[in-house]
């Protein structure tokens, strides 16, 4: 499945600390050819483009399984990959901007089928608005009804932006064609899926096809995209969208879902607890394994002295944790293990419900819009009363240092633009005077509509990632300086929060973004009006929708800043969110394993999985 190329919520969701330690073979094995890496969260399904699966945990898998024209190397650098193919600007005008993608001959799936240029048209289907009405599969900006192939690949630059695709006359090039130059063209590509697979799934089919049945469904689908067969597009967008939402694989797992063009294909996975892949034998689409790895298995360990434990024991080989000050002294501890630091590309935030979310029941709660200076100010109080710089005293700087809160979600600390940015955007308002008068501040607008809010506080229903240490202890601090302006936090703490997102039953989010691609629309697709990732707060700004509309084509960094900031300025005066911190990157490896390389960029850990030895 081709992932979206925006953010990802990096969530914690875990299991028991106990779980299925005994179900695996130790790290430290004889056999030196399986690679156990620690997870925080489930995987949720596998295909990665839905609002309920698209996490970390579903792109680190995804990335084992799946390879296109090219992916990010650990200094956030574009890397083409002409193993697969490669793709060329081939016309440039200011009226007609065209990029030809070719898949190189002899690419097969992982049961045999060849990969051709037909596999690169669902992508279309799935990203362009456009073509899924066309198509009588329905519009994906529609508040009342969801389209055929659900996913979180419209309303980006391509959908904003094709005009067209067109197959080669051998099968193996695609050529968009945008109706003008776009930035960062050579990132929304389309990626490769086994659309015989899905044809045939669509068709009840629960046995891998022969070599005539996969290519007579490859024809089927082309049939089907070329003449906009609705009923028999319907049903590939039904398989598309439901039947890879699966947290369970044995040998009853249809394999049809199952198929792969990366290193590795998955071979069995136990809800909530671990996954495993296995060598893929027919892999030739990226570069070539390198190493002794044959088997990857990814395993849910929620707690961290429990994962620091299983480090000790060699039993994961890859620690890749939201770390503690507690965590890491532990982990320095341990002998085996190399612990390394690195550039994270997650940050936290904390978001408030603003509108009902399409699919959801009504938002009727404190914060909702309907209720203009009333709901605003009670944003506005919330937020100022988040004790950011608390949270990073207590949780952040033990680990790295840092004690400033970010000021922008648009550019990260380091970036030329960072400081720019900062003191222009309406972040002041957090920032200005200490916590106590924040605090002041937020309290007199609560009493404005409250004035018993002290003697009888505001409920305030907020989603608590579970079972996670750091996210347990941010909770605390921020409930008890809330309760000093007038809200009581209640906090509903679930393992499955993830799928929780946009529920009308909160009101108040925190969680981490975490970046899959470096784009100049950057968070345009959180905040805009039918964004891609913009399922948590249904928030709707016409004006900030206007500014993103403007970040299409190739800006100058001087021009680009001033965008940022016209944008972030209007999300800022709606009181809808604040970013926290930049999460700390820490990683501890078993020095055996060679050749893994974090990166700031998910997925952070797998990217370059061909290079791993021991």
């Amino acid at each position: 499945m081709k992932l979206t190329k925006g953010a990802k919520f990096a969530f914690a969701v875990v299991a028991s600390a106990g779980l299925a330690v005994a179900l695996l073979s130790p790290a430290q094995g004889a056999t030196r050819s399986t690679v156990i890496i620690h997870e925080t969260n489930p995987v949720a399904g596998l295909n990665c483009s839905l609002s309920t699966t698209n996490n970390t945990t579903c792109t680190d898998m995804g990335t084992l399984q799946g390879m296109g024209f090219n992916y990010y190397n650990d200094k956030m650098e574009i890397i083409k990959n002409t193993v697969f193919g490669s793709y060329k600007v081939v016309k440039n005008s200011a009226t007609d901007f065209r990029v030809q993608y070719t898949v190189n001959p002899g690419r097969v799936w992982s049961d045999g089928t060849p990969i051709t240029g037909v596999d690169l048209l669902l992508s279309h289907v799935t990203q362009s608005s456009d073509y899924s009405k066309a198509a009588g599969l329905g519009d994906p900006a529609s508040k009342t009804a969801k389209p055929a192939f659900n996913g979180l690949g419209y309303s980006g630059t391509y959908d904003k932006n094709i005009v067209g695709v067109t197959l080669s006359a051998d099968q193996m090039s695609v050529t968009l064609q945008y109706k003008s130059p776009v930035a960062n063209w050579d990132i929304y590509g389309p990626g490769p899926s086994p659309v015989h697979a899905l044809v045939l799934l669509s068709e009840g089919k629960k046995a891998l096809g022969t070599a005539a049945e996969n290519l007579a469904a490859k024809d089927r689908f082309l049939k089907a995209f070329t003449s906009k067969d609705t009923a028999a597009l319907k049903k590939m967008g039904d398989s598309w969208s439901n039947d890879y939402t699966i947290t369970t694989i044995d040998k009853s797992t249809n394999p049809l879902l199952l198929v792969s063009n990366g290193g590795f294909i998955i071979d069995s996975a136990v809800a909530k607890t671990t996954m495993t892949l296995k060598l893929n034998p027919k892999y030739n689409s990226g570069p070539a394994m390198s190493g002794s790895v044959d088997t990857v298995v990814f395993k849910v360990i929620g707690d961290g002295t429990a994962a620091t434990q299983a480090l000790a024991n060699g039993e994961i080989d890859i620690y890749a944790g939201q770390a503690t000050a507690d965590a890491v002294a532990a982990l320095n501890k341990i002998s085996s293990i190399n612990v390394v630091g690195a550039i994270s590309g997650a940050y936290e935030h904390w978001d408030l419900h603003y509108d009902t979310v399409d699919g959801e029941s009504a938002y009727t709660g404190l914060f909702k819009k309907s209720d203009g200076a009333k709901s605003a100010a009670l944003r506005q109080a919330f937020l100022l009363g988040v004790p950011r710089d608390e949270i990073m005293t207590k949780l952040i700087a033990p680990i790295n240092g840092e004690k400033t809160p970010l000021c922008t979600t648009w550019v990260k600390p380091g970036n030329a633009m960072y400081d720019k940015i900062c003191a222009a955007n309406g972040s002041a308002a957090f920032t200005r005077g200490t916590q106590d008068t924040r605090n002041a501040t937020a309290a007199a607008l609560v009493k404005k509509y409250f004035p018993d809010a002290m003697k009888n506080p505001i409920k305030v229903r907020v989603l608590v990632p579970g079972n996670n240490p750091r996210r347990a202890a941010e909770f605390a601090l921020a409930k008890a300086n809330e309760a000093k302006i007038g809200f009581d936090l209640v906090g509903d703490v679930r393992t499955d929060w993830g799928s929780q997102l946009g529920t009308s039953a909160y009101d108040a989010y925190f969680f981490a973004w975490v970046n899959s691609s470096v784009q100049q629309r950057q968070s345009c697709g959180l905040y805009e009006t039918n964004g891609g990732n913009n399922y948590v707060m249904g928030y709707t700004n016409t004006a900030f929708d206007n500014v993103c509309n403007t970040l299409y084509k190739p800006l100058s960094d001087s021009i680009l800043s001033a965008k940022y900031i016209q944008a972030e300025r209007i999300t800022n005066a709606d009181w809808i969110t604040v970013p926290v911190f930049a999460h700390p990157g820490v990683y501890a490896i078993n020095k055996a394993l060679k050749g893994v390389k974090p990166a700031p960029l998910s997925p952070q850990i797998t990217w370059n999985y061909w290079e791993w030895s021991y």
